[in-house]
């Protein structure tokens, strides 16, 4: 009976849930797309939700006792992407390929995001991986890299202990 418990029980990923839903909701706010230009369409949001889950990624990885989190937190972002997949008509069949490279872009966008910031190429990396090589407006994307560095400097200043306990900035 434990065994069939926990194979159809979901898994208990702590906060990760609550966190994933508040970064959601800030990559979801108007101002990414109306003064930022970043595309109101399912691969803007996408990427717009995958810049700023990057930001918190990168402030979790600063403390290896995050790590756990962290996983949970991707976790729960692949079982959303599934999700929307499966909600806006994508198979069983190839649903679990899509997810894949979902996760290969936030592992690029991590990389591209980390190297960016380092090195004062952010503005860059957000072309190639925010706006898909399509550079915007030179207005539009100061204010979606001002916005974003604002945010990375809050969550440097933040406690892993407040993001781990489910709460963002």
């Amino acid at each position: 009976m434990r065994l069939l418990k926990r194979l159809f029980q979901a898994p208990d990923r702590g906060a990760a849930p609550i966190l994933y839903a508040a970064i959601v909701a800030r990559g979801r706010e108007p101002h990414w797309y109306e003064a930022g230009a970043v595309p109101d369409t399912i691969d803007g949001r996408f990427d717009m939700i995958a810049a700023v889950m990057s930001l918190v990624l990168l402030r979790l990885e600063q403390d290896e006792t995050a790590v756990p989190f962290s996983t949970h937190l991707t976790e729960v972002f692949i079982a959303d992407m599934d999700g929307q997949l499966r909600q806006i008509g994508i198979g069983d069949i190839v649903v679990g390929k899509h997810v894949g490279k979902m996760m290969g872009m936030l592992g690029g966008r991590l990389g591209a995001y980390r190297e960016g910031l380092a090195n004062g190429t952010l503005g860059e990396a957000l072309v190639r991986n925010l706006y898909r090589g399509e550079a915007p407006a030179p207005e539009a994307r100061a204010h979606v890299e001002a916005g974003l560095r604002a945010f990375h400097a809050k969550l440097a200043e933040m406690p892993v202990a407040t993001l781990v306990a489910g709460e963002l900035a």
